[in-house]
């Protein structure tokens, strides 16, 4: 059994969108730190429409290769070994991301269904649901939507700072912990999501609740 964060980040910031940055390095460094202090066998890399060129080959936790694609409708999470290393934001329909996961033996998750995105109203196949770091209140509608889509669900923190990294993980059974392993477990269901509580996560899931709400 595995613990992996299916969901963070190597930047603090969002802009530029889809585009690396010199810090993208130094943010998957500091996350590295922050995952092994939580005890964490892996660490999925989800930036916003890119993937960071970043050295995968150190020490424990290890370094899943991964996108937070934004599509027409929302946000999908394609994690594997072989995700899309560029994608342009806004232009896919979450059809058309599935099926680049799938093409490239990535799974597909639907990333926060209930933060501004309708992904969940897609048609899509996907592999997963998310239960999202940010905001794990939302659990019980998540359990349902998964159940009514009859698919498994996952957890991931979705940090953007390096401390957040931990605060939603996903148990997974697998053998090994490669990139492909992971996708087999969560296409197979073999994943269970668990949330850390914690007064400093509930104070930062406040903070975000406000500022969510201001965008």
């Amino acid at each position: 059994m595995y613990t992996v964060d299916l969901h963070t980040h190597t930047r603090f910031f969002h802009p530029p969108r889809g585009k690396p940055t010199a810090f993208d390095p130094i943010g998957a460094r500091l996350l590295s730190l922050c995952a092994r202090r939580q005890n964490l066998d892996g660490v999925a890399l989800t930036n916003h429409d890119y993937y960071p060129d970043v050295d995968t080959t150190g020490p424990q936790p290890q370094f899943i290769p991964g996108i937070e694609v934004s599509t027409t409708i929302g946000h999908i999470l394609v994690v594997g070994a072989n995700p899309p290393i560029r994608t342009t934001p806004q232009t896919h329909t979450p059809e058309e991301i599935v099926s680049l996961a799938h093409e490239r033996g990535c799974a597909a998750i639907i990333a926060h269904p209930f933060r501004r995105s309708r992904v969940r109203e897609s048609d899509a196949d996907f592999d997963a649901v998310e239960i999202n770091g940010k905001h794990p209140d939302n659990a019980d509608r998540v359990r349902k939507l998964a159940a009514s889509l009859d698919l498994p669900i996952v957890a991931g923190s979705d940090a953007h700072y390096p401390f957040e990294v931990g605060r939603a993980v996903t148990r997974i059974q697998a053998t090994a912990l490669t990139p492909d392993a992971v996708v087999d477990a969560i296409r197979d269901g073999n994943v269970e999501p668990c949330i850390r509580t914690t007064p400093l996560d509930a104070a930062m899931r406040t903070a975000y609740r406000y500022i969510h709400a201001l965008r």
